[in-house]
């Protein structure tokens, strides 16, 4: 049966073996190379998950998700402060591994991503998705995201 639960210490180690896996599936992509130097976690994983996870970054929220309560996926966002002082939550890592994908553990931690972010008066929520990754794409906007930004890019190098 697949859920989703907040993330605990000892969920650590999965954690850090998913963001490995989702860092080398995107990397290839279009526009993966530039994500993974700009944007994607850099080693060493563990020392800022460990803090989100355990609550010391209180402006973060870690979920995992499970098949029969084996960590099969995990999500974080991190609030931002607005120049209004509103709050965006930003969805920085949702990763399913691939053989768990299709049966629901992402639509379960994404809803545990935004009751969190309801439930610290967030005004709106971001995500990325790479292009051409349809995929993802699909995903967030089948829980109501919708483009509000495009990033361009020319290699020059």
């Amino acid at each position: 049966m697949e859920s989703a639960r907040p993330a605990v210490d000892e969920d650590l180690g999965a954690i850090v073996e998913l963001a490995r896996e989702a860092r080398d599936e995107l990397t290839p992509l279009r526009g993966g190379a530039i994500w993974r130097q700009s944007s994607s976690r850099t080693d060493p994983l563990e020392a800022l998950l460990a803090q989100q996870i355990s609550g010391e970054t209180t402006d973060s929220c870690v979920i995992v998700g499970t098949i029969d309560g084996a960590v099969v996926g995990y999500a974080v966002s991190t609030i931002e402060q607005l120049q209004d002082g509103s709050k965006l939550a930003n969805v920085t890592d949702i990763f399913v591994a691939e053989q768990a994908r299709g049966v629901g553990v992402g639509d379960a931690m994404f809803s545990l991503i935004l009751a969190d972010g309801q439930s610290k008066g967030v005004v709106g929520i971001d995500a990325i998705a790479l292009p051409g990754d349809r995929q993802t794409k699909n995903f967030f906007e089948s829980h109501g995201l919708k483009a509000r930004a495009l990033i361009v890019h020319r290699d020059l190098g």
